[in-house]
């Protein structure tokens, strides 16, 4: 089957002023894609240092402000975090404003999310790194305990609480979630809790390997059933050439999250949506 396309950094650079925002969306919706993709970094390290991938300068919109205006001004694209970073939310809070989106979009968001990994960040953000990926676990189970019923409960090493209602409820009931990260470990989160994996800035070549390696995991691990088959999702480390689609469209790559660049301006982006359109990918 031939992936879905995605355009990713909408909420980011030249993408934050709102109203090139809403005319790329439009584009992209009226164009074909099935989605567009916020990034996220709540605060970045001051002056710019290795891992911190981009300039303190650079706008971010916060994804559920950003995708709640888009939702507004779209019909049928879907709306997609990529990535929230889990570790560094307040669940109860997180789980409110998705549920809030998906309420105001008509159940169109996608919750991709990751552990991080920007220590600086993280201390901004009271978040201890050592435990990350646990608490980042834990988190969406109790999210998904408030998504899933009222007078709920919850009891976890991070998290409590007991008796509690949050309405709306996402009418997607579990919101669809994408599990970001190249370890081992994020690979299996995402078979163990997630609708699909997300994989950022991968070339076929490591696009191909990490399929192998999820397959591999997925034979190792008890896949609930009600998550369904592993969707797989890609951002292209380089901009798609001869035969790039087609390679990824063999491994099993069901949608792939194009960036056009956030310094671009509107009408280098807009052409770079049509460019990239599905109409215009192989069939």
């Amino acid at each position: 089957m031939a992936p879905q396309l995605g355009i990713f950094h909408i909420n980011m650079g030249s993408l934050a002023d709102p109203a090139v925002m809403v005319e790329v969306a439009q584009a992209a919706e009226a164009a074909g894609y099935e989605s567009v993709w916020t990034g996220e970094h709540i605060v970045l390290p001051d002056p710019q240092a290795p891992p911190s991938p981009a300039a303190p300068e650079i706008d971010f919109v916060d994804s559920t402000n950003a995708l709640s205006y888009l939702a507004a001004v779209t019909d049928r694209i879907k709306l997609g975090t990529g990535i929230i970073i889990l570790p560094q939310r307040q669940p109860a809070v997180l789980a409110k404003s998705l549920a809030s989106v998906d309420h105001l979009s008509n159940g169109r968001l996608l919750f991709g999310l990751g552990v991080g990994y920007l220590e600086p960040e993280m201390t901004a953000c009271s978040t201890p790194m050592g435990d990350r990926g646990r608490r980042s676990d834990e988190y969406l189970r109790a999210m998904r305990t408030l998504w899933s019923g009222d007078a709920v409960s919850f009891a976890g090493d991070f998290v409590s609480f007991a008796g509690v209602t949050a309405n709306p409820k996402p009418p997607q009931g579990s919101i669809h979630t994408v599990v970001g990260g190249h370890s081992d470990r994020a690979l299996r989160r995402a078979v163990e809790l997630g609708h699909g994996w997300y994989g950022f800035m991968r070339d076929p070549e490591t696009a191909a390997d990490d399929v192998a390696r999820l397959q591999r995991i997925g034979a190792e691990v008890d896949r609930p059933a009600e998550l369904g088959p592993l969707e797989i999702s890609i951002t292209p480390q380089r901009k798609l050439g001869p035969g790039d689609y087609e390679r990824y469209a063999e491994m099993g790559v069901d949608r792939l999250i194009l960036q056009p660049g956030f310094h671009r301006n509107r009408d280098d982006l807009l052409a770079y949506v049509d460019r990239f359109a599905p109409s215009n990918m192989p069939t």
